[in-house]
């Protein structure tokens, strides 16, 4: 029959008498150059897409993306220096502060002192004049009772003098006890 002779030329193709693959049509020894030119065909499509189209934009973004993380970098850097200047900055004006509050605390310890000071000085003075009128009250008071002594004495020498069966007059009296207080 008419089939067989296209079968009989198909037999060592790997394609069955009714055109179907037998087995793995990969695997067939007489299709191995038509697959090889069509990944050849494949491949060389895939290169110029890949190096016409794709990498070019993967260049571009690597490109874009090194250019924005040097950029960054710098930007930390020169933000880093002014965090640095700016902490030193602090630092000067913080030793600043209290340079000027250790002066500020002094100034007022002297004020603090001038006015105690003063105020002793004062509390002096006025001690000092206290004690000048005690002592002229306690000088009057001596003096008062000095002469109220003197008067005591005449007195009770009178009176011990009478006692004693004797008589005195006040001039007498006056002498004896004026000599006696003298030493």
């Amino acid at each position: 029959m008419a089939t067989e002779p296209i079968a009989e030329e198909l037999a060592g193709t790997c394609v069955d008498s009714h055109g179907s693959a037998i087995g793995m049509p990969q695997l067939c020894a007489d299709w191995i150059p038509n697959q090889v030119f069509w990944l050849v065909i494949a491949l060389v499509v895939v290169f110029l897409v890949l190096s016409r189209i794709a990498l070019p934009r993967i260049a571009s973004v690597l490109a874009e993306r090194r250019g924005t993380i040097t950029n960054d970098i710098a930007a930390a850097e020169e933000l880093k220096r002014q965090a640095a200047e700016a902490e030193k900055a602090y630092d000067k004006a913080l030793a600043d502060a209290r340079a000027e509050a250790q002066a500020i605390s002094q100034k007022t310890r002297d004020e603090i002192k001038a006015q105690l000071d003063e105020a002793t000085a004062a509390a002096d003075a006025q001690i000092a004049a206290k004690t000048a009128e005690s002592e002229k009250a306690i000088a009057e008071i001596r003096a008062s009772a000095m002469e109220n002594v003197e008067l005591v004495a005449k007195d009770t020498a009178g009176a011990i003098v009478a006692a004693l069966g004797g008589s005195a007059d006040a001039a007498t009296v006056s002498a004896a006890v004026g000599n006696r207080m003298k030493g």
